[in-house]
């Protein structure tokens, strides 16, 4: 059992896939951790994971006052301010970066604030564990298909990332550094399917940006899976990339709304969208082997690799306009994620 009795930390850990993180990561299936580390600068979304955590396993105890006793502590702080990381991570042997800008049209108007966050905060994670000597095991960083071939801000900064993660295996020999990269994430925060769940639940209409543009989708499951996946196989410096499907967005849509007299309106391109996504470029196609349901992409530097890669499994870029699913397949799949829950509202069945 990989965590039994080490000390987690999650950066971002209040966001949807830092939740659902502490969740698996709490019941024990990769063994008993010692302390799991919740560290973000969102102080109300922390207090909300606490007063939920602690009515579960002691509903009398005081909320904030024994934190730092608790098998799941609260940290303030971020990962732009080198102090602030290199404090929290002298406690930690395994870390998951998941804090991140992810909004796509506010990184393109906030440009440097997605920088200071996405590479800035990794950067800082490297420097805290080399100039400290700090004795992580792993860290694992959180990317997006957005990172292959980029054309936005969001894109770039997590593509820096990537490298400069995987770059620190160089400097920080006792500590592996990988990644993981997907797709969008089902109902994660901020989401196309939450908007269009409000949308409907508004009576519509439902607003879509072209009716070309192809996503891959997997649940927050799945997303929690393909890092533990990386953090139980990856060598110092691969990238894990689920298998995983993909579909039009706006048959998603479709799908959701149903048989409800819900008008689609096409409102253009946001800044920064790509129309179709990649999860691996033609350039990594050479370095990229295949293991079970994921990819698994060699680091670029040759000095870590230190293993022969023997044929690669693609002829070509892994992308979302490839194997689209069918409507049948793509209601399956929201079913299974519980995103397709149906009730009554003044007499007319809508999206819960």
């Amino acid at each position: 059992m990989i965590l039994e009795g080490k000390r987690v930390l999650i950066t971002g850990g209040t966001g949807s896939l830092g939740q659902i993180l502490v969740r698996r990561l709490l019941s024990g299936e990769l063994g008993e951790p010692q302390k799991v580390i919740v560290f973000s600068r969102d102080e109300a979304k922390q207090h909300a994971m606490r007063v939920d955590y602690q009515q579960q396993v002691e509903p009398t105890e005081e909320i904030i006052y024994r934190n730092f006793e608790q098998l799941l502590e609260f940290r303030i702080g971020d990962v732009r301010n080198i102090h602030s990381i290199s404090s929290v991570l002298r406690d930690a042997d395994v870390v998951f970066n998941a804090a991140a800008m992810k909004q796509v049209p506010t990184c393109e108007y906030f440009p440097f604030e997605a920088v200071q966050t996405n590479i800035f905060g990794a950067e800082n994670i490297v420097r805290a564990i080399r100039e400290n000597s700090l004795h992580v095991d792993t860290v694992i960083g959180v990317s997006t298909d957005k990172a292959c071939k980029p054309v936005n801000v969001m894109g770039m900064t997590k593509a820096i990332q990537e490298r400069v993660l995987i770059r620190a295996n160089l400097d920080c020999p006792e500590t592996r550094f990988i990644c993981v990269r997907y797709g969008n994430v089902l109902a994660s925060r901020g989401s196309v399917i939450p908007l269009f769940r409000e949308q409907i639940r508004s009576g519509g209409p439902v607003t879509i940006t072209t009716p070309e543009m192809t996503r891959f989708l997997l649940g927050l499951d799945q997303a929690v899976d393909v890092i533990f996946m990386a953090l139980a196989q990856a060598r110092r410096g691969e990238t894990y990339v689920p298998r995983i499907p993909s579909a039009r967005i706006i048959d998603v849509a479709k799908v959701m709304i149903g048989d409800h007299p819900i008008e689609i309106v096409i409102t253009g391109i946001r800044p920064g969208e790509k129309i179709h996504e990649i999860l691996i470029s033609e350039e990594e196609v050479q370095r990229t082997m295949v293991l079970e349901n994921y990819y698994s992409i060699s680091p670029i530097l040759p000095e870590l690799r230190s293993y022969e890669i023997k044929g690669t499994p693609l002829d070509h870029e892994y992308s979302s306009v490839d194997n689209l699913m069918s409507k049948d397949e793509l209601r399956a799949l929201l079913e299974k994620n519980r995103l397709l829950v149906y009730g009554k509202r003044n007499g007319e069945e809508l999206l819960q």
